[in-house]
């Protein structure tokens, strides 16, 4: 089969597609056949040697839409389930940018049946992301929520489930992105001027650091997306940062909120496998609204 790797740090022109075997599931474990995944930053991540893993090869490809293709002992999916999943890991030898892939059986969720597997394959790391990190907010229906980079990925998520819980949304993006932004369920928007102390929280999906904490009131909340990465508390802010995990059941969750309307997936290009070195150049060129996705 057909797997997208690096075994050297650098840009687009170190990305590889190489022929290895199929692997097998374990115990509780399933094997997909991937019909689509999604190119997320923290692939560039992985890419650039931001992670480490010096000479190791290291698979690419978080996200999964795709078929069970052959299951591993003690789990309840069968061949031929269509699925979502998330496979967490920035060392993998093997990741989602295949043509199959083994997740633990935990991880997954039957696909949306409202969209189609591109789409379905945008879902998995960001919109678990964005719901993880309200969860660390602890954002409650009334109170009011700043997020940095709105139009993106991780930031259209958070806004959609924070307005359908009844939370007072601020979008932070480029004053070109205010029409999506708002549609989204962003109740305000700016492109840059926020008053310090005005909002109960911040989820700084822009990665904006110590200026976006200064948003939040005493004793609020403020949450990033990149562990370590996260300012300093200051003011009694509670800070921290979401270390996304794969969660089959949440999942599962968030799957129905898209067949409910609630969620909205968004592709932005969509490439053959093979051209995932021309998928990370543009992802590196920016103002990508919604996911490149991979499709074998």
């Amino acid at each position: 089969m057909r797997a997208v790797v690096v075994t050297a740090f650098g840009g687009p022109e170190v990305v590889e597609v190489v022929e290895t075997d199929v692997p097998e599931p374990g115990d509780r474990q399933v094997r997909i056949k991937v019909a689509a995944a999604a190119l997320n930053p923290v692939d560039a991540g992985v890419r650039a040697g931001v992670f480490g893993g010096a000479g190791k090869r290291i698979g690419l490809g978080w996200d999964v839409a795709g078929t069970v293709d052959a299951t591993g002992a003690a789990t309840d999916w069968a061949v031929g389930d269509e699925v979502v999943a998330l496979q967490h890991g920035t060392a993998k030898s093997l990741g989602t940018h295949a043509d199959y892939v083994v997740v633990d059986a935990d991880a997954v969720a039957k696909a949306p049946a409202s969209v189609d597997s591109v789409h379905a394959a945008t879902l998995p790391l960001n919109a678990l992301t964005a719901a993880q990190a309200l969860d660390l907010l602890d954002v409650r229906p009334g109170q009011s929520l700043l997020v940095t980079g709105a139009a993106g990925a991780v930031g259209g998520y958070a806004i959609q489930l924070a307005a359908h819980r009844g939370i007072s949304v601020t979008g932070l993006a480029r004053e070109a992105d205010e029409e999506l932004v708002r549609s989204l369920g962003a109740a305000h928007f700016t492109a840059g001027a926020v008053a310090p102390g005005s909002v109960d929280a911040v989820l700084d999906a822009a990665v904006l650091g110590a200026g976006a904490l200064e948003w939040v009131r005493d004793g609020g909340a403020y949450a990033g997306v990149i562990p370590g990465a996260e300012p300093a508390s200051v003011r009694g802010v509670r800070v921290g940062a979401v270390e996304v995990a794969a969660d089959g059941a949440r999942l599962t969750e968030l799957v129905g909120l898209v067949d409910a309307g609630v969620l909205t997936a968004r592709v932005a290009e969509t490439l053959p496998l093979a051209e995932a070195a021309k998928a990370h150049a543009r992802l590196g060129e920016g103002g990508v609204r919604g996911r490149v996705v991979l499709v074998p």
